[in-house]
C-alpha cells in the first residue's frame, strides 16, 4: 500500500469536484505497419509490465476522506481489460484520429481498475497504426509519462528476450476499516512530522530562512498574476465532451528562430501559441486585449535521473500570453521578457511551497480546501500550456518504428482550451484539447500556431540576411 503524494491527490479531488472533468493525460503514438494482432500485442505488453509496476496498482479512497487515497496491488488485474482495440473509418486521416481521441478522452477511467488504458487503433492512412496511451494524472506527470515510452518500447527494432509475464498472486485488498484506521493513525502522528520538519529547519536556520524568504517573494510576485483576466470566449463553463486537434512544426525551424532572436525553445513555441490564440479570437470577431490569456505553465521539479519516479513532481508559473501584439517578432520578445521575469521572481517556488505545506495539513481539511477552490468560478487562468521534451532517437515496438507522438492535456473548471507540446525525433507536435461546445473552430487555432511558426522562421531568415548584408558593407 502506497499513499498518494499531496499533489497526486489534488488531481483526484479535481475530478471528484466536477463531473465534467476527467484528469487523464494521454498521447497517441503512430507506428509504421503492419498492425499487430491483439494476441501479439497483449503478449508484448505482458512481458514489459514488470518494468512498470504502477500499471498493476489501483486506487482506493479512504472513507470520509480521512486520509489521502492509496495505491494497492489489484488482486484481479486483467491485462485484457486495459488493452482495447478499435479502427478508424476511411480515409483514416488526422481528422478521424482526432475525433477518436476526443471520444476516448471524454470518458473517465474506471476507478475499480488500475487507472490506465491502451487503445490499439487500426486503419490509419498509409498502412500505419496508432496506440493511444491514457493514464490518470494522479499516477504520472508529463516527464514520467514520457519515460513510460522508454520503458515499454525499445531503442532498436530487434526483439530481445524478456522475463516471463508477471503472473504472481496478489493478496486481498485492504478493507475500508483498515484504510480508515491507518488514516487516523497518520493524522495522529502528523504533529510529530510537523515537529521534525521544524527541527530540520532549526538545524539549518540560514538555509531555511533563505527558502522561506524566496517562497514569500515568489507568492508576492505571483499575486498580480492571479487577477481576473479580460473576458473572452476562451474562458467559461465546460461540458463533459471534448474536441481535439494538433499542429506540427519542425524542431530545426524552432531552433532557427531561437538562434536568430535568442531565448529558448519554450519561448518560441509560446510565441507561436500566442499567435494562434490571437488568430482564434479575431476569427470569432473579438479584439485581442492585454491580459486576456494568462496561461498556467507547468515547471518540472525533477532532478536529473528522476524521470522514472512515477508521481507528480511539478510546480507552475502563470504567464501572460501577448495575444494583443500584432507583429510575431514583437510577440516573441514579449514572451521572452515575461518568462525571464517569472524565472527571476522564482514564481514556481510559490506552488512548490503550497504543495509542501499541504503535506503537513490534515487531509480532510486540505481536500476540503482544494475542492472549495476548484468549485469557485475563476478567470485567473484561461489556458494551460505544457511543454515536455521527448526522446530524440527513434523508438520501436514489436519491430515497428514509432514515427510520431501527439500529446493530450486535460482541461478543467473554466479552462476551455489546453495545449500540450511534445518533441520527438526532430519534430514538435502541439496537442490541442478543447471543450466540445465552446470550440467548434479548433482548426483555426491549429492553423494559427503553424502560421505563427512559419512567420517567425521567415522573420529569422530575413534577420539573418540583414546581418549578412550589414557585414558585407
Amino acid at each position: 500500500m502506497d499513499r498518494l503524494k499531496t499533489l497526486d491527490a489534488v488531481f483526484i479531488d479535481a475530478e471528484d469536484e466536477d463531473r465534467h472533468t476527467t484528469m487523464a493525460i494521454a498521447s497517441t503514438a503512430i507506428f509504421e505497419g503492419p498492425v499487430p494482432s491483439q494476441k501479439e500485442f497483449l503478449a508484448y505488453i505482458a512481458r514489459r509490465l514488470p518494468r512498470a509496476p504502477l500499471y498493476r496498482r489501483k486506487l482506493r479512497t479512504v472513507p470520509f476522506r480521512l486520509g489521502r487515497p492509496v495505491w494497492v496491488e489489484d488482486p484481479n488485474f486483467d491485462l485484457g481489460y486495459h488493452v482495447r482495440r478499435t479502427a478508424l473509418p476511411e480515409p483514416g486521416g488526422d481528422k478521424q484520429l482526432a475525433d477518436l481521441m476526443a471520444r476516448v478522452m471524454s470518458q473517465r477511467l474506471d476507478r475499480d481498475h488500475p487507472l490506465w488504458e491502451y487503445w490499439v487503433v487500426e486503419g490509419l492512412a498509409g498502412g500505419r497504426w496508432g496506440l493511444i496511451s491514457k493514464v490518470h494524472h494522479s499516477m504520472v506527470d508529463g516527464v514520467s509519462s514520457t519515460d513510460l515510452y522508454r520503458v515499454i518500447f525499445e531503442l532498436t527494432p530487434e526483439l530481445f528476450p524478456l522475463p516471463a509475464p508477471d503472473d504472481r498472486t496478489v493478496g486481498a485488498e485492504p478493507s475500508s476499516v483498515s484504510l480508515a484506521a491507518q488514516a487516523v493513525v497518520d493524522m495522529a502522528i502528523l504533529p510529530a512530522r510537523q515537529a521534525l520538519a521544524l527541527g530540520r529547519a532549526a538545524a539549518a536556520p540560514g538555509r531555511s530562512l533563505k527558502q522561506a524568504v524566496g517562497a514569500a517573494r515568489a507568492i508576492a510576485k505571483m499575486a498580480p498574476a492571479v487577477r481576473p483576466a479580460a473576458r473572452s470566449s476562451l474562458s467559461g463553463q465546460i461540458g463533459g465532451q471534448r474536441r481535439y486537434a494538433w499542429a506540427r512544426a519542425s524542431l530545426a525551424d524552432i531552433k532557427t528562430v531561437k538562434g536568430g532572436f535568442g531565448g529558448t525553445v519554450n519561448d518560441v513555441v509560446l510565441a507561436a501559441i500566442s499567435g494562434g490564440l490571437r488568430a482564434l479570437l479575431l476569427a470569432r470577431g473579438e479584439e485581442p486585449k492585454p491580459h486576456e490569456v494568462p496561461s498556467l505553465v507547468p515547471v518540472s521539479l525533477r532532478a536529473q535521473g528522476e524521470e522514472s519516479i512515477y508521481e507528480n513532481r511539478v510546480s507552475a508559473m502563470v504567464a501572460d500570453l501577448p495575444v494583443h501584439i500584432t507583429d510575431p517578432v514583437e510577440r516573441l520578445t514579449a514572451v521572452r521578457a515575461e518568462l525571464e521575469d517569472l524565472k527571476e521572481s522564482r514564481e514556481a517556488l510559490a506552488g512548490e511551497a503550497l504543495v509542501t505545506l499541504g503535506g503537513y495539513t490534515p487531509y480532510p481539511l486540505a481536500s476540503w480546501w482544494v475542492r472549495l477552490v476548484l468549485g469557485l468560478p475563476q478567470r485567473e487562468i484561461v489556458t494551460v500550456t505544457t511543454n515536455v521534451p521527448g526522446p530524440q532517437q527513434p523508438l520501436y515496438g514489436m519491430g515497428r518504428r514509432l514515427v510520431e507522438i501527439i500529446p493530450y492535456v486535460p482541461i478543467a473548471t473554466t479552462v476551455r482550451i489546453g495545449i500540450a507540446i511534445f518533441s520527438y525525433c526532430g519534430n514538435v507536435t502541439f496537442g490541442l484539447t478543447g471543450d466540445f461546445a465552446a470550440n467548434p473552430d479548433l482548426d483555426v487555432l491549429t492553423k494559427g500556431i503553424e502560421d505563427g511558426i512559419a512567420e517567425l522562421v521567415a522573420a529569422a531568415g530575413e534577420h539573418s540576411a540583414q546581418k549578412r548584408r550589414s557585414v558585407q558593407k
